[in-house]
């Protein structure tokens, strides 16, 4: 029966609301701009990270798990190129 239980995604939905409950407390307190956005910025990766893992099954397969961690780091690439271009087209004036 302990088989059929998934204690993994128990926890790890636990583990991601005790990430939501945090990330609103930061919103939701008087902290500095710095420290928020630092506890923030871990909580979403911590959160990524359970999602990918936990819940996607990214590690679970054998034969493909190297083309799995291309398209992750190809779209975290796209991402950042669209995020920093963006920014860098619309706050850092280019000419």
């Amino acid at each position: 029966m302990k088989q059929l239980f998934p204690i993994k995604h128990v926890m790890g939905y636990i583990f991601s609301l005790v990430l939501s409950v945090v990330a609103l407390a930061v919103l939701m307190d008087g902290i500095t701009y710095t420290v928020g956005l630092a506890i923030l910025l871990i909580c979403a990766i911590l959160q990524a990270g359970t999602q990918l893992f936990l819940f996607m099954h990214i590690n679970e397969s054998k034969d493909t798990k190297t083309s799995l961690y291309l398209n992750i780091a190809y779209a975290l690439f796209v991402g950042l190129v669209t995020i920093f271009g963006t920014l860098f087209t619309m706050i850092w004036g280019y000419n």
